[in-house]
């Protein structure tokens, strides 16, 4: 037995992943308790701004902007933080994690927020040097390594981390090619009207998409340096660098052997509880019950890790009755052209959908489900953002009135009562 295995009279808490979630969590309960907090990651430095990496990589801003955290903030709060700690099994009887290095430690309560990993194309040298994926600090400096020196790349992925190597690729004058399985940008939540808008603003920056196109290999040098990507219609593409955003696959192999519920991350209730006592999930791991679409989703945007992360700890410590239901509205904004764009709530999940145009550059779409808002996209003026998302958190059936929420300066119909917190 390990000295952090030992019998302690304060309770323990163990969080694994150091992202917005798991950090929010420790931020919580170090404020909240004196408990034994200790962080468990795989990363080698401590949090930093997952979204605004993407600016470190255009070469907009130095590795120092994206910094939140140093070793310092966690000491000065008496949270344990253990970098470059990969967690590879869970006894979730006796309330033990066990690392890679083979230390055991013990736990009361434990905190799953470790995040995501990219999905990998499954096809010829896909691991060829120069074939990137867009994940941490160390890809963000890569990326803006090879593109500083690129001719030519390509881009693979038509959702919103593939726009952003997009950015990448205009801002250091790559001549790049954008490959997208669908018909168009980000399909599962755009129509071809908002869509066209954005392939427009793409070509304008030299970046040209290739619609309903698959990679069917890379093409590598003599050196293993990628030189080139080969479709599924044979068209090659000449790549100095390539950028692969298809998605991401939840971490949680260390669940394998576990009585916790993981199949596309872990299952939690909509206090953010597995089913298993004492285990808890939060941020972009988290399938959890949204009261309002009374259904399992999983939201990968920084502002919903946070709270999942501030509301985990304060459920875990609060008594049956006080626990609180998560009930975020998700955004995502993209600042990369000359006009804003932002998607809110969970626009692909929409049954029926209304939009409207009101210029070249200004469009909006509302997604409905069960006659209730329950997300959209916003390319141009952003300023009704706000008061969509408070007409999606108020769970009412709106979609009769949704000429007022497509009217240029929005209308709420009605008064809207946001749906009361759920207790435990």
């Amino acid at each position: 037995m390990t000295q952090d295995t030992l019998p302690s009279t304060q309770d323990r808490y163990v969080i694994v992943g150091d992202g917005i979630a798991g950090s929010s969590a420790a931020e919580t309960l170090a404020a909240e308790t004196d408990a034994q907090i200790t962080v468990l990651t795989a990363e080698s430095e401590p949090l930093y701004n997952r979204v605004m990496i993407k600016e470190f990589a255009k070469g907009t801003l130095p590795e120092s902007a994206v910094q939140i955290h140093d070793r310092d903030w966690y000491e000065d709060r008496g949270i344990d933080l253990r970098l470059s700690t990969r967690v590879v099994d869970l006894d979730t009887r006796a309330g033990v994690v066990q690392t890679d290095d083979g230390e055991q430690i013990a736990s009361d309560e434990l905190v799953i927020a470790t995040g995501g990993s990219p999905r990998r194309l499954p096809v010829p040298n896909a691991d060829a040097d120069g074939v990137t994926s867009f994940w941490t600090i160390e890809d963000a400096a890569r990326i803006r390594e090879q593109a500083a020196s690129a001719d030519s790349g390509v881009i693979v992925g038509g959702g919103l981390l593939g726009i952003d190597y997009a950015a990448i690729a205009s801002t250091q004058d790559v001549d790049a090619h954008y490959l997208i399985r669908e018909d168009r940008w980000f399909s599962r939540a755009m129509s071809e009207t908002g869509a066209a808008i954005v392939h427009d603003a793409l070509r304008e920056r030299g970046v040209t998409p290739v619609f309903e196109t698959e990679v069917e290999r890379f093409e590598t040098d003599g050196t293993g340096q990628v030189s080139a990507t080969v479709d599924d219609d044979g068209q090659i593409y000449d790549s100095d660098c390539v950028g692969v955003a298809i998605g991401t696959e939840p971490n949680v192999d260390f669940l394998a052997e576990t009585p916790i519920a993981a199949e596309g991350g872990v299952r939690v209730d909509e206090f953010l509880r597995t089913d298993v006592p004492g285990v808890w999930a939060a941020g972009d791991v988290a399938r959890y019950h949204d009261r309002r679409l009374d259904r399992r989703v999983q939201n990968g945007s920084w502002g919903s890790a946070a709270a999942q992360g501030d509301l985990v700890a304060q459920n875990l410590l609060a008594g049956r009755g006080d626990r609180e239901a998560f009930a975020f509205v998700p955004s995502y904004t993209v600042t990369h052209f000359e006009f804003p764009m932002a998607s809110f709530g969970h626009p692909a999940l929409g049954e029926t959908y209304r939009e409207r145009q009101y210029d070249d550059r200004e469009w909006r779409r509302l997604a409905f489900r069960d006659g209730k808002l329950v997300g959209g996209v916003l390319i141009g003026d952003l300023a009704p953002m706000g008061t969509l998302s408070d007409v999606v958190a108020s769970g009412q059936r709106v979609q009769r009135q949704s000429p007022d929420l497509l009217a240029r300066d929005v209308e709420l119909p009605g008064e809207h009562t946001p749906v009361p917190a759920a207790s435990d």
